[in-house]
């Protein structure tokens, strides 16, 4: 529970990941979540968590992807691209859903443009309150299994000494 704490440093990100938190996140938090949420699925890489993500959601045809986190060091080197991908076959395959969506506030412009390349569409957008008390977007995306056909359905890449495993 500590190393998924750890993965986010500043209170920005982990409004992006746990908008309900206290700053710093705590155990009890991730616990709490895990207990809540169902298939929380870590990432490591040579035996240090660098990515978590949970669904919050799994209703008729739809899950939904939450509390997704990657170690700021890890960004951009696949690890958020596998995380995801794993949970879009956790989705897909193992709940049968038709769609997997995820949301992203308007401020993450990384994490936007993240789930737009990995084909994410925006479907709605909500008003929310940040840390500040100030308003913020938060816009709900998703992605359709037949869309992702050919990505989501193929095999994932064998372990590997320093390959990304859920």
């Amino acid at each position: 529970m500590l190393k998924i704490c750890n993965l986010r440093k500043t209170l920005e990100e982990l409004f992006y990941c746990f908008p309900k938190a206290t700053f710093p996140l705590s155990a009890a938090e991730v616990r709490r979540s895990i207990e809540q949420r169902s298939d929380a699925t870590v990432v490591e890489i040579a035996g240090r968590v660098v990515a978590f993500a949970n669904f919050y959601r799994r209703e008729e045809g739809l899950c939904s992807i939450g509390n997704v986190v990657v170690a700021s060091d890890a960004r951009g080197s696949g690890v958020g691209s596998y995380l995801i991908s794993h949970m879009l076959t956790l989705g897909f395959d193992k709940h049968r859903a038709r769609a997997v969506s995820v949301s992203c506030f308007n401020r993450n412009v990384a994490g936007l443009l993240f789930y737009a390349k990995l084909g994410f569409q925006p479907f709605d957008i909500e008003q929310r309150i940040d840390y500040n008390g100030d308003r913020v977007a938060l816009i709900h995306l998703r992605v359709e299994r037949q869309a992702l056909e050919p990505v989501a359905r193929g095999p994932l890449p064998p372990p590997g000494r320093n390959r990304p495993r859920p």
